[in-house]
């Protein structure tokens, strides 16, 4: 059974999100690379989220970025499936 792309975890994540009160939006700047993939909001509450596929991990320099925005009081997710994704956003 082939793996799952990237894309298709974070497109069923992202419509559970939304179904789910979540305001989801796109990186703001493909340029900035390592930055993750996509910010996930609701009131009073702002993190970021890194989707790879199934069994996939961060580059170094994601790393390093989840890292910075740690360190600046921000939540980074990393999610490689579809149950994951559902159960941070429910």
């Amino acid at each position: 059974m082939p793996v799952p792309l990237e894309s298709a975890v974070e497109k069923k994540v992202c419509v559970f999100a939304r179904n789910a009160g979540w305001l989801v939006h796109p990186k703001a700047d493909a340029n900035n690379r390592g930055w993750p993939d996509r910010t996930f909001s609701k009131p009073g509450v702002l993190m970021f989220v890194e989707f790879k596929r199934p069994g996939g991990k961060p580059t170094l320099l994601q790393l390093h970025r989840h890292e910075e925005l740690r360190k600046r009081g921000y939540t980074v997710h990393v999610i490689d499936n579809v149950e994951d994704g559902r159960a941070l956003f429910a």
